[in-house]
């Protein structure tokens, strides 16, 4: 296949930022209190995210003493001007695209909530974003389970159908198991040392896996939830 010529890439990038402002606000809304949960609180600590959304992460994170610093990358530009009212600082664009303004070593944790699948190239970005992160840096990603069982019977139906939201969400470019997203990471230079779902199995879906010898349990999985480290 031929790649893309410059102007044909910009206008994919446009359009999907159309699309991601035809959304209701809701959608970039939230915060990740299981993301700030899990972290220390430092005064010191800086923090990355990409996709920040309108911010609301990262204002949980400076509330409560997490981080002196923590600056985000927005392609919706209303979502990105109401984040930067909310957060040290915020580049609007797309991140495969733009020149990311961060000085090497620069960041202490790296947040990634359901961003990779709307990327045109994650293995470049996470490549781009890495000289950013200090050796050691923790990451925090989740993306949807396209392995899911739901999505498994869709596919035996012989169907594949777009939705507003959800896996098959229509900005979604890019679709992860659990395996294939840590051989995303890994082969980018980062260590991971946990996959887990976002979101705790439910009684049903815990007597399956038990039938099943627990060797299916990623069926499950809505979200995968990963950690990993930057080496």
């Amino acid at each position: 296949m031929m790649a893309d010529s410059p102007t044909n890439s910009q206008h994919g990038a446009g359009a999907l930022a159309e699309a991601y402002q035809a959304k209701a606000e809701h959608y970039f809304a939230g915060a990740r209190r299981d993301y700030i949960g899990e972290l220390p609180r430092d005064a010191n600590a800086h923090i990355l995210e990409i996709g920040c959304g309108n911010g609301d992460t990262g204002a949980l994170a400076i509330s409560e003493g997490k981080c002196a610093c923590y600056c985000g990358v927005e392609l919706c530009r209303p979502a990105a001007d109401l984040a930067r009212g909310k957060i040290s600082q915020v580049i609007a664009g797309d991140v495969e695209s733009i020149e990311l303004p961060w000085p090497g070593q620069f960041f202490d944790v790296l947040i990634l909530s359901e961003v990779l699948e709307h990327l045109v190239n994650p293995w470049a970005a996470l490549q781009k974003i890495r000289p950013l992160m200090k050796p050691g840096a923790l990451v925090l990603a989740s993306t949807p389970n396209v392995s899911h069982y739901e999505i498994v019977l869709m596919l035996l139906r012989g169907n594949w159908r777009f939705a507003d939201q959800g896996v098959l969400d229509r900005t979604h470019l890019r679709w992860f198991t659990p395996q294939t997203l840590r051989q995303l990471f890994e082969s980018c230079g980062y260590r991971v040392h946990q996959l887990r779902p976002v979101s705790p199995l439910g009684v049903k879906a815990k007597i399956l896996s038990f039938v099943l010898g627990k060797r299916r349990e990623y069926l499950f999985w809505r979200q995968i939830d990963l950690r990993a480290r930057c080496q």
